[in-house]
């Protein structure tokens, strides 16, 4: 009897997350924010990168992040030194993040005022696969210093991707990361998964991974915000 309880458990709070995930895209639709999260193993270099890409975007784009972590505030206040708003979320026991905690941590800013909103989940492969936060585009990051196999061992959250980064690639070198064997990896498990290779140290692929979410926010603003006498109001420059 216990196995049949704990599954219908886990059902009724994904359903309860996926309502709510529901609730939080319409309101990010409507208010045309463009919303990207990022997924990652621990030390993979996602706060690196958000802090890197914060720099990037805000002196063109409204931007700002919420981070989740275990414990302290660490990621939120390396996220600030960006010039962006950022807020973490604290999980305590809890290894990924909710739809739920993502509004409690919306609380107060209005969304309206924002071209692009990042969420970064709790360095975490297997949990945040199961989790819908309402965002436009799901990030997954992984990095040369966890080896060529990754893709192969965590295949839920690969097919749940977006977008895939390879991360600190200025140290595939040092590393002996073997490329045509994480590619090889990754296509066995989603042959059409888009991949950039980048480098938050050294800026490498940066430009492409910027690109690729201004592609984003444009179409977001272009289908969400018309304005009187046709066009977009695209929004812009820094109201924070």
């Amino acid at each position: 009897m216990p196995t049949p309880r704990i599954v219908e458990l886990r059902q009724n709070v994904l359903k309860k997350n996926d309502l709510l995930a529901r609730e939080l895209r319409g309101r990010f639709r409507e208010a045309g924010v463009y919303v990207v999260s990022l997924v990652s193993s621990p030390g993979a270099g996602k706060t690196t990168l958000l802090r890197e890409t914060l720099l990037r975007l805000r002196e063109r784009h409204r931007v700002a992040a919420l981070v989740g972590d275990l414990a302290t505030e660490n990621d939120a206040r390396q996220l600030g030194e960006s010039g962006a708003p950022a807020r973490q979320i604290t999980t305590g026991t809890v290894c990924h993040l909710e739809a739920e905690m993502v509004e409690r941590a919306l609380e107060g800013w209005d969304l309206a005022q924002l071209d692009l909103l990042f969420i970064e989940n709790v360095g975490n492969l297997v949990c945040p696969a199961s989790y819908d936060l309402g965002e436009d585009l799901r990030v997954l990051l992984f990095s040369v210093t966890e080896g060529e196999d990754k893709p192969a061992k965590y295949p839920t959250i690969v097919l749940g991707a977006d977008l895939v980064l390879l991360t600190k690639v200025d140290l595939a070198d040092a590393c002996g990361f073997d490329r045509q064997r994480f590619h090889a990896a990754l296509q066995e498990v989603r042959p059409d998964v888009p991949v950039l290779e980048v480098s938050a140290r050294t800026g490498e692929g940066l430009d492409a991974w910027l690109a690729r979410l201004e592609e984003g926010v444009r179409a977001k603003q272009g289908a969400t915000v018309a304005v009187p006498g046709g066009g977009v109001d695209g929004g812009g420059g820094n109201a924070w």
